[in-house]
């Protein structure tokens, strides 16, 4: 039963201590996290097993290759009403641009209860829309 109720998320975050801090945090609040370092990662991960994920929690800059912009709205191809939560630094003026509806943008640094409610809300909002 416990895995009918799963919530699992595809993280992408290039720094590795980041990026374990944050599957930390999302593990202690119960969800399943699969992570990537790059773009191009997730990207093939969405190809192959888009419908596992509930959600996409992304930084927005990763490093030499594709950015967390390119990461969510391929989230959107495969699944058009995904949740997306972008975390950045310093990009958070184009998220206008180039985030995708009904995202959220995390500016960092941030306390992790921020990321724990604004995947949960985005995820509470999903659920209810499909409810309708």
């Amino acid at each position: 039963m416990a895995d009918e109720l799963s919530i699992q998320l595809l993280l992408v975050e290039d720094d590795h201590l980041l990026r374990l801090d944050a599957e930390e945090l999302l593990t202690e609040n119960g969800f399943e996290v699969t992570s990537f370092a790059s773009a191009e990662e997730a990207i093939a991960e969405l190809d192959a097993n888009a419908a596992q994920f509930s959600g996409v929690i992304t930084d927005i800059r990763l490093g030499k290759g594709g950015t967390g912009w390119q990461v969510g709205q391929h989230a959107r191809q495969c699944v058009s009403s995904i949740p997306i939560v972008y975390v950045t630094a310093d990009s958070a003026a184009e998220w206008t641009s180039h985030g995708v509806p009904n995202s959220v943008l995390i500016q960092k640094p941030f306390v992790p209860a921020q990321l724990i409610a604004a995947i949960s809300g985005l995820l509470n909002d999903a659920s209810m829309a499909n409810a309708v």
